[in-house]
């Protein structure tokens, strides 16, 4: 009886030693989106901690690369405003060119050399989107109207950087999709497509750098786009001033359509023509005034 008490002992202690191991074996490998907060509350940890400010005064200096072999770009100032959550504008003056773009409660304007040119968002134009809409339902709303499903979350790692994914199960990088550093909840990648599964031939990647703090309020320095693996934009970010007061006259979009003609149906036609893809249109917005 004393030696079944003894070898029962032994098997219970190996037993107990093999259940722990594996138990502690599975927990480092389970899959890893088990534990994923929701997409929604991700959300609200972001607005939060991007900081609390009424508007924003940006100076910033706008890079388009051209795709030619030396890979020169056109240098660009550009004034940003920002009234949060949901008016925005953008001044790009020049000896030779000037933009304005204005998004305001829902409806945008872009104005080229003296003329409204377009009446919808440009792709190019909404990352800053998750830096302007607030609140979380807003911002929600929003990112859901550009495909990103905020419900679809999941755990990922880029450039050895561990990472929330809303929109896309990680490493699926075929559909609309945000990503935030796990730690500070701030964005760093946006993958935009026109529809889920396009070729990412046809997708903008915006990638968001160097995040400073001013005044309780948080702005990435640095941001960069991507089409293809290839880097086609980039913004310096020079000075930030928070809560400046600006007058109301410079988002009210009616009285900006007041002040420009239309570009002429034949003109703007010329300027969409099917052969040329989002990064030659950009770059023939601009360039086309320098000839």
């Amino acid at each position: 009886m004393k030696y079944f008490r003894f070898f029962l002992h032994q098997y219970l202690n190996k037993s107990l030693v093999i259940f722990l191991s594996f138990a502690i074996v599975t927990c480092l490998f389970a899959p890893t989106n088990a534990y994923v907060l929701p997409g929604p509350y991700i959300l609200k940890l972001m607005t939060q901690n991007l900081g609390k400010a009424k508007s924003l005064l940006v100076s910033q200096t706008l890079v388009i690369h051209d795709d030619t072999p030396q890979k020169r770009g056109v240098e660009l100032g550009e004034t940003l405003r920002y009234v949060f959550p949901e008016m925005f504008r953008s001044d790009i003056s020049s000896e030779h060119v000037h933009r304005i773009y204005v998004l305001s409660k829902g409806k945008a304007v872009t104005v080229i050399d003296g003329k409204v040119a377009d009446e919808s968002d440009n792709r190019y134009d909404q990352y800053k989107d998750i830096l302007l809409f607030k609140p979380r339902k807003m911002l929600q709303d929003k990112l859901s109207l550009l495909g990103v499903d905020v419900t679809v979350s999941s755990l990922g790692r880029f450039q050895g950087k561990p990472a929330y994914v809303l929109g896309a199960q990680y490493p699926d990088e075929t559909t609309p999709q945000v990503w935030l550093d796990k730690d500070t909840f701030r964005p760093f990648r946006w993958i935009m497509t026109r529809k889920t599964g396009e070729s990412r031939e046809n997708s903008i990647e915006v990638r968001y750098f160097e995040w400073q703090k001013v005044h309780h309020a948080w702005y990435p320095m640095r941001i960069e786009f991507f089409v293809a693996g290839i880097l086609v934009r980039e913004i310096h970010v020079q000075n930030i001033k928070v809560n400046p007061s600006f007058s109301k006259e410079l988002f009210d979009i009616k009285h900006l359509k007041s002040l420009y003609p239309r570009v002429a149906p034949a003109e703007q036609k010329q300027e969409n023509k099917e052969d040329l893809n989002e990064v030659q249109k950009a770059i023939e917005d601009f360039k086309k005034l320098y000839e």
